[in-house]
């Protein structure tokens, strides 16, 4: 060990004492971008970071641990949580000193696609209680403590699809929606205790999650819905969305470096924030049109009626992210 990294071992040590690091509770770090953000922040150069990355299945943490590198054990601690289980969640927190968390980054979730009368009322259920009451948990455990403290910062992993809806993503949608509905509206009684509230919503990200709900959508029983609805989802959607991947997918390093420098870095951090311009005429034409017609009608006549438009404006989208060498 070099002089150098004798000083900075027991710098950070003095830090730890002296509780000056931001603590940072992570969820969802078992892969993608819980697991890039944790990392990430485990690894700033400025070293202001004290980061505790959690997954519900510790058997998972081997990916994290080789992705955490030097800095584990050190800027990173792996813990257990489920989002899932009150009792978890305030068992993870009662384990910090003095229960502090300065920010709480919030992205476990799983997906669902297809056609509504293929999914079983258990399994949207399930999803909720993930991606909404999985949420709704752990901030009802931070929050007091924040608000004791008069400081803390809530970001929360949601999508552009939970400000526009997109076909055969019904329930996962409506999940997002909920997510942002409630952030939105806590986040005024939040500010009143100087708590910041950040929703980060990326359009397509390069996961292992989002192969597995592809491959699994693949695979889908749709016997339960008529015969041209399972055409559409086949033979439109499936097609469609792996041409939207080619074309606007984030890899999670990319929506990592866009959050973590707007959003959990940033002293002024917005409300909301999509990682991903190339998606955000999108969610603009939602805006524009308070009737909701127009991006209802753009949509259908894009996938049902235009399709090689849409066709053209991906390829025009590859283009530019050729020339640019990486998403914007």
């Amino acid at each position: 060990m070099t002089l150098s990294q004798i000083g900075i071992f027991f710098l950070i040590r003095f830090l730890f004492s002296q509780n000056l690091l931001t603590e940072v509770l992570v969820t969802g770090c078992s892969s993608g971008i819980g697991l890039a953000v944790a990392a990430r922040l485990a690894k700033d150069e400025l070293r202001r970071f004290k980061v505790v990355a959690t997954m519900r299945d510790l058997k998972k943490r081997g990916p994290l641990e080789k992705a955490a590198g030097d800095s584990l054990n050190k800027t990173l601690e792996i813990k257990e949580l489920d989002a899932c289980c009150e009792a978890s969640i305030k068992e993870c927190v009662n384990s910090l000193p003095n229960r502090r968390v300065d920010i709480l980054v919030s992205n476990a979730g799983v997906g669902m696609i297809g056609p509504l009368e293929c999914q079983s009322i258990a399994a949207m259920k399930e999803l909720f209680d993930t991606n909404f009451f999985g949420l709704v948990r752990l901030v009802k455990e931070v929050l007091p403590d924040m608000k004791q403290r008069q400081s803390g910062h809530i970001v929360v992993m949601s999508s552009v699809m939970g400000i526009q809806g997109l076909l055969f993503n019904d329930v996962y949608s409506a999940s997002k929606f909920a997510v942002e509905g409630f952030c939105e509206s806590l986040a005024v009684q939040a500010l009143k205790f100087n708590i910041k509230t950040t929703l980060v919503e990326p359009g397509p990200v390069m996961t292992e999650f989002e192969r597995k709900v592809y491959e699994d959508a693949e695979m889908m029983d749709l016997s339960e819905t008529d015969e041209e609805t399972a055409k559409i989802f086949r033979e439109v959607y499936l097609p469609y969305s792996k041409k939207v991947f080619t074309s606007l997918g984030q890899t999670t390093e990319e929506v990592t470096e866009a959050s973590g420098d707007n959003c959990i870095s940033a002293k002024d951090p917005p409300l909301r924030h999509q990682t991903n311009r190339l998606y955000t005429p999108v969610t603009a034409l939602k805006h524009a049109d308070p009737t909701g017609r127009l991006p209802l009608d753009t949509f259908y006549k894009m996938i049902f009626k235009h399709d090689n438009v849409l066709n053209a404006t991906l390829g025009v989208l590859r283009m530019l992210q050729r020339k640019t060498g990486k998403k914007l």
